[in-house]
């Protein structure tokens, strides 16, 4: 159809506007053709008359349906101003900030730090195609990654924007996809060191700028290496253009690169103060901008972090410091002040402390720097002249200087990042990521912006090819006719400025003139292109600059600087002095040949653009120009060997507020990054694309019956083209398209309302006229019944009325009066009846529960007696096999004693005399001891008569206190007669006060009671340390005898006896501390009393009387005399006895100090003695371990009665076998002679046998009294060692003695068991030889009789291998499952293990359970990824696990076993140790099952669960027609959801065909539903497609399902629905309404399960399917995100698929009985044994 007949009533278009730039307005009256106005209605209801040309008419609006697309080209009308409100709507409504523009990935920065950037969006995003999910700098990642790995072709990002847009921060989480998805298998952490190169390359080429806090001043690419295994290995990193003119000169806010001031901030630190820095204000490079800090950031901590990165990448703290050197150096080298000298010279001013640490740092001379800063040397052909500069050329030197040496750091930097990122082995692909500068255009531009714009150019035209390239590709894969498509070519740009005679060429030329100047240059410009080249222009109004058309806009360049810029010049002199530096890194930087270490040098190989010609003069160097020139010909060339993937980002405003959008800027910036030319590209061809299933899914309903039978299709070539799988259409067709399927639907609606407003009409009719018929009815019955009835006939029928009405008021009076009697006489006989059966019931209730009481009393104590003795059982054997194990080593022990003995015995004559001298020196201790003894005499009798004094002198003070109390008596009987009430109460208080004083004396005679005791302790300790002294004494006597034992023990008691002298010295302090204390004691006593005194007096004398008197009542004051004497006395006595109180108790808190500072000495003393007391102790712990030998010994002996028992059994087998015999004889023999010979020779050797089974018993009885009689000598022997263990000499001869007697005993006692043993083997062999020859006639004779098994199988030691060969490793479940018992094998192996245990073999048992858990391992190992086996093998280990605990013998374990698997329980070892290894393995198993089913179901869950369509007619996608890349194969299966159910069924089949446990069944469940529920969430939050009412529904719908399943398996009770709870509450969400305040609450309280962020994502990212449903409204969204603002919960966007709950595995015990299991013939294990 033709364009304008779109233009009709209520459809909108937009035009332009000068705030806005582009405003919607809706067209009030249908265009015609021709018309040149357009009356249009604006969205504030003003109309308006819009002039309009009929060639061009205004842009038509997109339908609401259109708007918000992921990709802009998925638009049907594509132009700017639908690309600026789709970018709007998208990132200030929805708050998404990426969004596709085709290939280019649009990023807008939204300054605001948001959960899209974890690891679990990476994982959400890895593996996925480009377009299955919301545009994502990810997605760009991966698309990148998977092309690289599927086509094995080096891949590009290109990642441009404006200063601030968040170029950085989009390469940064680039490259950290690429570091998180391909992981290396080493330990190399190379992917660690990749990124660890961002932060250096920030610090030292990054700063703030009037735009950007960290805005990148250098482009920068980045190769990560791939090695086949598409692993990092590698990577290399090239620069381009540093902005070296910021080191010494920054605008107003600016700042310099952040590694200066990060040095700055550190410089007090230590290791930096070398430096000689300061703050930034201090240094003129640092604080010219007058901006040296960043708000919100740490320049301290920022410096931690690239020392951090620093280390990481391998640079030592040496190479670190030189770095930081020549950074300083820098900056002390800007404050270094030059001077005018006249006109024409220069010299550096004398205050040169900068100079001189400048030239201390890089170790230049300071006189011949401070020269040549001023003057240059000029070299002709006859001479060489040195000349002076100005003042102006000189700081032109000076900053000139200061850049070389920074470009050089930087470029030495960047080489050893590349250096350290350098990988051994071969590259086969990467990743270049391109982090460069955008168009720029500033109020001036420079040489700078002209650099820039050139590499966009460049970059442009590379873009422009590409995607003319890709488009052509698209229709050629569709068989479409392709059109050459007219797009913008900038090569007339490029060749401008880099072209023969361009303006580069130009600029070179004029730069090796000696004369040259920016001028001249400029009118070669304007000669050479003004009037010739119509892209480039002279501006009116200027001579200093020029203007050219790049393709994003027109730019004016200042000609000031170009050349001084391009030269880059550094003087000669100052070269040759940094040449000579003693500092190697700084001559390093400027020697004459450098090698240059190219990064890519291994990958590519890289021509000129222009054979580059090195001349020998050192004035013809390389220009900047030519350098950029040549790098980014390298660049391009690398670009186009690549695969490019765009990444532009854009600046949504420049007071970087968090989603704000700035219509104007982002228009500017969208016209320079290339995004609305792929637009105009688009447009011009077919942009709209359409599979043939989503066209007819979304426009099926435009079509008839009759129309969906013809099968020819309808070419309009103008409007759209067939393809082989799409339908191409022309713009605005699809929005043609829309209105028409919007038109039907709403037709259909129409006719819907009519057709059911009629029936509701009607049904109100008929209804109403119902109404109406009854009414009638009524009213005419009612004139009727007013015709027919007189007043006489109504005064008797209300006469009758009144009569009726009295009569059956009695008659109903009278029978409820009878029935209230019945029912009252009933109820008593009720309630009586029921109140006996309480009581009775009550009776019988409390029998009950007193014997219930006693019967449970009596099973607690019966159950407390089991668990009691079978404790004791345990402790008993486990203490025996210790007791075992600690007299080994002590005969081990002995041995080694008696070797030291007979070696130490040469030495005993020498060590008499050391023990002679040690006798004198302990006289001389004793003397010491009695000198100290007699001190502590004197000293008693001194504090004896201190007491006495103290004593008299509190009878001084009781005397004066009774004088006291004398003259209050006398005064209160005068007033006696006056006042008795107040007197008796004031005499009370008296005698209360009096008691409080008797106290306190009491309490000090306690005191001093305590300080007597104190010292009667003292002296018995003395008494105590001298009977020690004495014990000692005798002790060493005793020790000459066995002098070696007790050398030890006599040097510690030398050294105690050493201490005594201290403690001497100690007693003396005490002593002197108690004089000073007394004395102290008697000065405070004596204040007291004075003060005491004087207190009273000036107490009486100070009362005031008025005072009193006003606290008195006036009934007081009637009481009281005329003076008040009694009243003053009574309170001055109360305030003197306070005083009294308090100084007593101050008294009392210095006397316990004191006593506490005594009893602390005390102790002191006491803990030396105790030190010596525990030499004694250890004798008696001698004593112990020979007397818990001695116990051992009999727990021995206790196991006789064990071994009689086993005899018994064997008597009793042997009588079973003799009664089986017999009755064999007498049924055979009648039949045959041969038979009974043969059973009377039987019956002999059966004699024989009793005989030597008699013989045995009689020796084992015999063994046994033996055994008894030494126990007994044992026991007499222990008595008395006890007895002579009083002495430590003593206590070693006996213990040597009782030692090797233990020996001997042991050794008999081990020969008795062994001759016990032997008895036992005799005696099973020859019941064996019995069952063998009965087995034999049964063979021969009878027909075999039914066999009673034992439950365990028999094996050899050799077989073991064989074993775990055939039942784990070699063991295929499937085919064999089905036919045995579940673990089957585990029940086999505990078999084995219980004929281990009956053996008592414990090598045996250890070598079978260590062989059975490595089987399980191994078998594991081998498949890990075969879920049967996993499942097969952890049902088994369960099963085994289980065997274990249920035959242990642990009470807790056999509640549910049968009396005969009781009886199967393990006798001799406790296998705990291996059931906690056995758990460790299962839990091992658990995890890799629930991964493998976590790996086969994952890729099906989002398919099944989001895409599928599981209701029949609801269409929850809206098909767009975005457009995917060519190379991202759509390879996934058309998954639904019976996939998901029949993946979950085999899962659960499996499980139970293996006899898993039905509660780890249920646990795996749950796992299972809870990954389903994530998995489906994250990918919801991913993809703002599926955000809509209708998959709202279809979730909702699927998770029945699952619900269904759950309840078709019966594990409704395995919590797994309560996994689901966020999903489903998402689809609640998805379906509510969302529009009103009550909406908002609802939300808030129904969402529990959802965090807030992913509450607000969902609202964010709702989408509706048609237009008659709503979009969320960003105040409503404000409202939910309010009252979600008190909730406390996580922050993160995603859940986290990975998380494992808890595992449990329950106690089952088995069902089976051991005997009953039989082996089936395909385990091959015929070698085993059913006993």
């Amino acid at each position: 159809m033709a364009v304008a007949e779109l233009y009709t009533q209520y459809n909108r278009v937009w035009i332009p506007d000068p705030e806005e730039v582009w405003k919607s307005a809706e067209i009030a009256k249908d265009y015609r053709v021709g018309a040149k106005v357009l009356r249009l209605l604006l969205e504030d209801g003003t109309e308006l008359d819009y002039s309009v040309d009929p060639e061009s008419l205004p842009p038509l609006r997109n339908p609401d349906i259109l708007v918000g697309e992921n990709d802009l080209t998925a638009l049907s009308y594509l132009h700017e101003p639908a690309v600026l409100h789709n970018l709007r709507i998208r990132f200030a409504e929805s708050k998404l900030i990426y969004t596709y523009s085709g290939i280019i990935l649009v990023a807008m920065n939204p300054y605001k730090q948001l959960p899209i950037y974890g690891d679990a969006i990476i994982h959400a995003y890895s593996g996925q195609n480009m377009g299955d999910m919301d545009p994502h700098i990810f997605a760009v990642a991966e698309e990148a990654y998977k092309q690289m790995a599927r086509n094995n072709k080096n891949q590009s990002i290109i990642v441009s924007g404006e200063s601030g847009a968040g170029k950085t921060v989009s390469a940064r989480y680039a490259m950290r996809y690429f570091a998180t998805v391909s992981k290396s298998s080493t330990n190399a952490r190379v992917e660690d060191k990749v990124l660890a190169s961002n932060p250096i390359t920030e610090a030292v080429g990054n700063a703030k700028t009037t735009r950007n806090d960290n805005s990148s001043r250098f482009g920068k690419y980045t190769e990560i290496s791939f090695d086949e295994r598409n692993q990092i290995i590698g990577a290399n990193m090239r620069t381009y253009l540093l902005e070296k003119s910021r080191v010494v000169f920054q605008s107003e806010n600016e700042r310099n690169y952040h590694i200066f001031y990060q040095l700055c901030a550190s410089a007090q630190q230590s290791e930096f103060k070398h430096l000689k820095l300061g703050s930034a204000e201090e240094f003129n490079y640092t604080r010219m901008g007058g901006s040296t800090i960043i708000e919100g950031v740490n320049d301290r901590a920022n410096m931690i972090e690239t020392q951090k990165t620093f280390t990481l990448l391998g640079f030592k703290e040496d190479f670190q410091m030189d770095v930081f050197k020549i950074l300083a150096a820098i900056l002390h080298l800007g404050n270094v002040q030059i001077i005018a000298v006249g006109n024409e010279r220069s010299a550096v001013s004398e205050d040169g402390s900068h100079l001189e640490v400048f030239c201390e740092l890089l170790g230049l001379e300071s006189v011949r720097v401070a020269q040549w800063l001023c003057n240059r040397k000029i070299i002709t052909n006859s001479e060489t002249v040195v000349k002076p500069m100005t003042r102006s050329q000189a700081i032109n030197a000076r900053d000139a200087l200061a850049k070389k040496i920074y470009a050089q750091l930087f470029d030495f930097i960047v080489e050893r990042i590349n250096q350290a990122l350098q990988f051994s082995g071969k590259q086969h692909t990467f990743i270049g990521v391109l982090d460069i500068y955008g168009f720029e255009t500033f109020d001036a531009n420079s040489f700078e912006q002209f650099c820039i714009n050139y590499a966009n150019e460049k970059l442009q035209q590379q873009f422009n090819l590409h995607v003319f390239k890709l488009e052509q590709e698209e229709y050629m894969k569709e068989d479409i006719p392709w059109t050459l498509i007219d797009f913008y070519d900038n090569q007339p740009v490029i060749d401008l400025i880099e072209a023969k005679m361009g303006i580069l060429e130009l600029l070179d030329e004029e730069c090796l003139l000696p004369h040259g100047t920016d001028e001249n240059w400029l009118q070669k410009l304007y000669n050479n292109f003004v009037n010739k080249n119509s892209l480039f222009e002279k501006p009116r109004m200027s001579n200093t600059s020029f203007i050219i058309q790049h393709f994003a806009d027109k730019v004016e360049y200042k000609c000031e600087g170009f050349l001084e810029k391009n030269r880059d010049t550094v003087y000669d002199m100052l070269v040759e002095i940094l040449r000579a530096s003693k500092f190697h890194l700084c001559a390093h930087f400027f020697q004459e040949n450098p090698v240059p270490s190219s990064p890519f040098g291994s990958a590519i190989t890289v021509k000129s653009a222009k054979p580059v010609i090195r001349p020998n003069n050192k004035h013809f160097r390389s220009t900047v120009g030519s350098k950029f020139r040549s790098s980014l010909y390298l660049l391009m060339e690398t670009l186009n060997a690549t695969m490019p993937h765009y990444v532009r980002c854009i600046k949504p405003n420049d007071e970087q507020l968090p989603f704000e959008f700035d219509s104007k800027r982002i228009v500017q910036q969208l016209r320079a990054c290339g995004v609305l030319e792929t637009i105009r590209i688009s447009a011009q061809s077919y942009p709209s694309r359409w599979t043939y299933i989503e066209f007819y899914s979304r426009f099926g309903i435009l079509m008839t019956k009759q129309e969906l039978s013809f099968s020819d299709k309808k070419e309009d070539s103008n409007q759209y083209q067939f393809g082989k799988t799409k339908i191409f259409f022309r713009a605005g067709q699809v929005a043609y398209l829309e209105k028409l399927r919007l038109d039907k639907l709403r037709q259909g609606c129409v006719v819907i309302q009519k057709h059911i407003r009629g029936w509701l009409q009607r049904r109100k009719f008929l209804r109403e006229r119902r109404a109406a018929l009854i009414i009638q009815q009524y009213f005419r019955g009612q004139q009727t019944v007013r015709k027919a009835v007189t007043a006489t006939a109504l005064k008797e029928a209300w006469a009758a009325i009144i009569i009726q009405k009295y009569c059956r008021a009695y008659l109903v009076r009278s029978l409820y009066q009878l029935i209230r009697v019945a029912a009252i006489t009933i109820q008593a006989y009720t309630r009586g009846f029921l109140a006996r059966r309480r009581y009775r019931k009550m009776l019988e209730e409390h029998k009950a529960v007193i014997l219930q009481k006693y019967a449970r009393a009596w099973l607690a104590r019966r159950r407390f007696q089991n668990i009691r003795r079978f404790v004791l059982n345990i402790q008993l054997t486990y203490r025996v096999q210790r007791l075992q194990k600690k007299l080994e080593d002590q005969n081990r022990e002995n041995h080694g004693l008696v070797e030291k003995l007979t070696s130490l015995a040469a030495l005993q004559a020498g060590d008499v005399e050391k023990i002679q001298k040690l006798e004198s020196e302990l006289d001389r201790a004793a003397t010491h001891r009695q000198n100290y003894e007699e001190k502590g005499k004197r000293y008693k009798a001194s504090v004896e008569e201190k007491l006495a004094k103290l004593q008299k002198r509190n009878s001084e003070l009781e005397i004066q206190k009774e004088q006291i109390q004398l003259k209050l008596q006398e005064k209160t009987d005068e007033l006696k007669e006056k006042m008795d009430n107040l007197t008796k109460q004031l005499f009370d208080d008296v005698q209360k006060e009096e008691r409080q004083r008797i106290l306190l004396e009491k309490s000090f005679e306690l005191k001093t009671q305590d300080y007597e005791k104190q010292i009667r302790f003292l002296k018995e300790e003395m008494k105590a340390l001298r009977d020690e002294k004495m014990q000692l004494q005798h002790q060493l006597e005793g020790e000459r005898v066995t002098s070696d034992g007790l050398k030890g023990e006599v040097a510690r008691l030398s050294k105690q006896a050493k201490t005594i002298s201290e403690f001497e010295k100690e007693i003396e302090l005490l002593q002197t501390q108690k004089i000073e204390v007394e004395k102290h004691v008697q000065s405070q006593k004596r204040e007291m009393r004075e003060k005491v005194s004087e207190i009273t007096k000036q107490l009486l004398e100070s009362y005031d009387t008025e005072d009193v008197r006003s606290r008195l009542s006036p009934e007081d004051l009637e009481h009281l005399n005329e003076d008040g004497e009694l009243w003053f006395a009574y309170e001055g006595l109360k305030k003197a006895t306070r005083i009294l109180e308090s100084h007593l108790q101050s008294q009392k808190d210095c006397y316990e100090k004191e006593i506490e500072a005594l009893n602390s000495k005390v102790v002191h003393l006491s803990q030396e003695i105790n030190h010596l007391q525990k030499l004694f102790r250890e004798e008696n712990d001698i004593n112990e371990s020979i007397r818990h030998e001695v116990t051992r010994l009999t727990s021995e002996n206790m196991m006789i009665p064990d071994f009689k028992q086993q005899i018994a059994e064997l008597e009793k087998q042997k009588q079973d076998l003799e009664i089986r015999l017999n009755e064999q004889a007498e049924n055979m023999k009648g039949k045959l002679e041969e038979l009974s010979n043969q059973l009377n020779h039987n019956q002999e050797e059966e004699g024989t046998q009793r005989k030597t089974i008699g013989a045995p018993n009689e020796m084992y009885t015999k063994e046994k009294e033996k055994l008894m009689d030494k126990i007994q000598e044992m026991q007499e022997a222990s008595e008395h060692s006890r007895k002579q263990f009083e002495t430590e000499s003593e206590v070693k001869s006996s213990f040597r003695q009782e030692a090797s007697r233990l020996t001997v005993e042991h050794r008999d006692l081990e020969e008795v068991l062994d001759m016990k043993d032997r008895v036992i083997k005799k005696l099973q062999d020859q019941v064996k030889t019995l069952t063998k020859t009965i087995e034999k006639a049964n063979d021969v004779h009878l027909s075999s009789g039914p066999k009673e098994y034992l439950g365990m199988l028999e094996y050899k030691r050799e077989d073991e291998a064989k074993l775990i060969q055939n039942l784990i490793l070699d063991l295929k479940p499937r085919g064999v499952v089905v036919n045995m018992i579940p673990g089957l094998p585990a029940h086999i192996l505990f078999m084995c293990v219980r004929y281990a245990d009956s053996l008592n073999d414990a090598n045996m048992l250890k070598s079978l359970m260590n062989s059975t858990i490595n089987g399980i391992k191994q078998v594991v190992k081998e498949h890990l990824e075969d879920f049967e086996m996993l499942s097969f093998w952890l049902s088994n280990t369960c099963h085994f696990l289980n065997c274990l605990k249920q035959y242990s013998g642990e009470e807790e374990f056999m509640k549910n076993n049968s009396l005969r698997q009781n009886k199967n329980c393990l006798n001799n070892f406790d296998l705990s140790e291996y059931r906690q290894i056995l758990s460790d393995v299962a839990i091992r198993i658990y995890h890799q099952f629930i991964i493998i089913m976590e790996n086969n179901i994952q890729p099906i869950i989002v398919p099944g669960m989001l895409e599928y369509e599981s209701l029949q007619g609801i269409s929850s996608l809206k098909p767009t027609g975005f457009r995917k890349r060519s190379s991202s194969i759509d390879d996934t299966d058309a998954y639904t959801m019976t996939s998901i159910l029949q993946q979950l069924s085999y899962f659960y089949s499996t499980m139970c065909q293996n006899g898993l446990d039905p509660e780890i069944v249920r646990q795996a469940v749950k796992q299972l539903f809870f990954l389903i529920g994530a998995v489906t969430l994250n990918s919801l939050f991913l993809r703002k497609d599926m955000c809509s009412c209708r998959k709202g529904m279809q979730i909702r719908c699927n998770i029945s399902y699952l619900e269904e399943w759950l309840k078709d398996k019966n594990l409704q009770n395995s919590l797994a629905r309560e996994t689901l709870e966020a999903l489903s509450q998402a689809a609640w969400l998805l379906q509510v309404k969302k529009t009103t305040d009550s909406d908002a609450k609802e939300i808030y309280e129904r969402c529990t399960s959802l965090s807030a962020v992913q509450i607000i994502k969902i609202l964010n990212s709702y989408t509706p399917i048609d237009d008659f449903e709503k979009r969320v409204t960003p105040s409503f969204v404000r409202k939910v995100q309010a009252l979600l603002s008190s909730r406390e919960d996580s922050s993160h966007l995603m859940l986290d698929t990975k998380y494992l709950f808890q595992v449990t595995f329950p106690f089952t015990p088995s069902p089976h009985a051991l005997e009953m299991i039989q082996i089936p013939s395909s385990f091959k294990l015929g070698f085993l044994n059913r006993l």
